[in-house]
């Protein structure tokens, strides 16, 4: 016999025929609850109380109650035991209300954090690059001297050349054009909202590293917290990410590339979004590859030991990933050779003949 959970109960069915049943009692919201259970994986008190000795069941989810086993349900009808599709209807929509109001996990928070840390440093870029231009037309020296958010926050609380110099123990002349002072205000004003994000930028990334120290301490060990929240994001979660083996882990962020291989026949590409972190990024062309690699395995169980609350073991892993970094810059001092490509043979054309092409006389 084997245990079947049905919306509206739990049923012991031999053979197409039901055994025996408990009915969950009519009330949406309870049933609602009943579900939720279901879908985060427990086990029923229904499911118990039907379970014994030699019993399957139909779910992997009750595997600790019997064997799992294929059993076609479809003969249980809600109707033949005084359920309506309106009560069913009911009781979705208190799932979904359910299962919306339910805390959302750490990760989820971050994805959404790296989303906006992302449009904010955009904004930033172009809101940056039109104050460069507009107040380069009056004061273009002060590039060599500030950049960033000093840039902005010289601009937008020195009302003129003359005190940024004095702010910047300068002495020197310039060759920017004389603005009127309604001109200057506005530009102020811009410069005053351009340091503002980076002071929100600045708070961002502060939040995600903080929230990267609960949610992924070993994938933050390894790379960082603000590559960790990246990749976390690009996969989608952290529990998407766990279930990724370590060859996707490598290409995360490299879509396009890998693409146009599949597509058009261009080189794979060897490394992600990875590529980012010193390790990679510094060494030698031809061995990073080998490096990406040896990274994105240990991310991949980085990432499987953060989202099943393991112990901490971030700090170990990095370490031998440097040795293993250390081992391939040894093992491959050299870049390998280059292979010429293959030569084809082709068949020497034949001149052209003239006779044919002669008039007959």
């Amino acid at each position: 016999m084997i245990i079947v959970t049905k919306w509206f109960g739990v049923f012991l069915v031999e053979k197409e025929k039901v055994v025996k049943s408990i009915l969950f009692e009519k009330n949406p919201s309870l049933i609602a609850q009943k579900l939720s259970l279901v879908q985060r994986g427990e086990i029923l008190s229904e499911e118990e109380q039907l379970a014994g000795k030699h019993i399957h069941v139909a779910e992997s989810r009750l595997s600790s109650l019997g064997k799992p086993e294929f059993c076609d349900s479809s003969f249980i009808h809600p109707e033949d035991f005084g359920y309506s599709p309106q009560l069913m209807q009911k009781v979705m929509i208190e799932l979904g209300k359910m299962r919306i109001r339910e805390p959302l996990a750490p990760d989820k928070v971050i994805v959404q954090a790296v989303r906006a840390l992302d449009d904010v440093i955009e904004t930033i870029n172009l809101l940056s690059e039109r104050l460069h231009e507009w107040y380069g037309l009056y004061f273009p020296e002060l590039a060599d001297y500030a950049a960033d958010a000093s840039y902005a926050r010289l601009i937008a609380e020195k009302d003129s050349r003359e005190a940024i110099l004095s702010a910047l123990d300068l002495n020197l002349e310039s060759v920017g054009s004389e603005l009127e002072t309604v001109d200057l205000q506005i530009i102020r004003s811009w410069a005053a909202t351009l340091h503002s994000l980076y002071d929100e930028k600045d708070e961002l990334e502060k939040y995600i590293k903080e929230r990267m120290e609960e949610a992924a301490p070993n994938l933050s060990a390894i790379v960082g917290h603000s590559l960790a929240a990246r990749l976390i994001s690009l996969a989608g979660g952290l529990k998407r990410l766990c279930t990724m083996p370590a060859g996707t882990v490598q290409l995360l962020g490299a879509e396009k590339a890998l693409f146009a291989h599949l597509k058009q026949g261009k080189k794979p590409p060897k490394h992600g979004i990875i590529f980012q972190h010193p390790l990679i990024h510094r060494a030698a062309y031809w061995q990073r590859g080998k490096i990406a690699r040896a990274m994105a395995s240990k991310l991949a169980i980085a990432a499987r030991i953060d989202y099943f609350q393991g112990e901490f073991l971030g700090d170990q892993m990095y370490a031998e990933l440097c040795a293993r970094a250390e081992e391939i810059m040894a093992k491959y001092p050299e870049p390998p050779p280059r292979k010429e490509p293959a030569k084809t043979h082709r068949k020497p054309k034949r001149p052209p003949n003239h006779n044919k092409n002669r008039k007959k006389k």
